[in-house]
C-alpha cells in the first residue's frame, strides 16, 4: 500500500511539474523558461524535477507530448489505421488535432528560432532521440503509402507532398489564428479541415 501511495505521488508530482512547465514556456518561450523558474511554479526544488526529467529538453518535449492537445499520438498511430473508417475521415482528424497543437506549441517552439545556438542544442537533442516536428509529415505520410497499397489512395498521389501540403495549411492556420483570431478567416473553422483534406487528395481514389 505504501508503495502505490508512493508511485501516486511521484505521478502527481511529475503531472504538477509538467503543467508548470506548459504554463511558463508558454509565457516566456523556451529560452526564458528555466528550471528554478518551473521548480517555483510547481512548488518543489530544483533537485526534485531532476528527479523527473534529465534536463529542460526532456522536459520540453514531454511537455509537446503530454500537455498539449493530443496531436503526437494521433500522427504517430495514424499508419496503423489505414483501412479504418474512410481516408477523408481519418485525416480530418489529424487536422482537427494539429490545429489546436500548432497554436498552443507555436510560442515555445517560435522562441527557439531567434537563439540559433540553443535552436541547434535542441535539434541536435531530438535528432539523437529520433523526435521531431518532421516526424509529423512522415506519420501522414506513412500512412498514405499504406493506403495507396489499399487501394484507397490514387497512385498519382505523392505522399510527402499531400502531408506537407496538409500539415502546413494547418500551420498557416493556427498561425492567423492566433495573429488575427479566428473571425478575420475567410474558410470558417467548420470547413477548414474537410476542404484542406480535399484538397491535399485531389488524387483521392474513388
Amino acid at each position: 500500500m505504501r508503495t502505490h501511495y508512493a508511485v501516486n505521488v511521484a505521478n502527481d508530482t511529475r503531472g504538477r511539474i509538467l503543467d508548470a512547465a506548459a504554463d511558463v514556456m508558454s509565457r516566456r518561450g523556451l529560452p526564458g523558461a528555466t528550471t528554478k523558474e518551473i521548480a517555483r511554479v510547481a512548488g518543489c526544488s530544483e533537485a526534485l524535477l531532476y528527479k523527473h526529467f534529465r534536463d529542460k529538453e526532456d522536459l520540453f518535449l514531454a511537455v509537446l507530448t503530454e500537455r498539449l492537445p493530443s496531436f503526437v499520438a494521433v500522427v504517430k498511430e495514424l499508419p496503423r489505421r489505414a483501412g479504418e473508417r474512410t481516408v477523408a475521415e481519418l485525416l480530418t482528424e489529424v487536422v482537427e488535432r494539429a490545429v489546436p497543437f500548432f497554436a498552443e506549441g507555436m510560442p515555445i517552439i517560435g522562441s527557439l528560432i531567434p537563439r540559433e545556438d540553443l535552436a541547434a542544442r535542441n535539434r541536435d537533442w531530438m535528432l539523437e532521440r529520433g523526435a521531431g516536428p518532421q516526424r509529423a509529415n512522415e506519420g501522414v505520410a506513412a500512412y498514405l503509402r499504406a493506403e495507396q497499397e489499399l487501394g484507397r489512395v490514387s497512385a498519382d498521389v505523392d505522399p510527402d507532398a499531400a502531408a506537407a501540403l496538409l500539415l502546413g495549411a494547418c500551420f498557416q492556420r493556427a498561425f492567423l489564428v492566433r495573429l488575427m483570431g479566428e473571425d478575420a478567416l475567410a474558410l470558417p473553422g467548420a470547413r477548414f479541415a474537410p476542404a484542406v483534406v480535399a484538397a491535399a487528395l485531389r488524387g483521392l481514389a474513388p
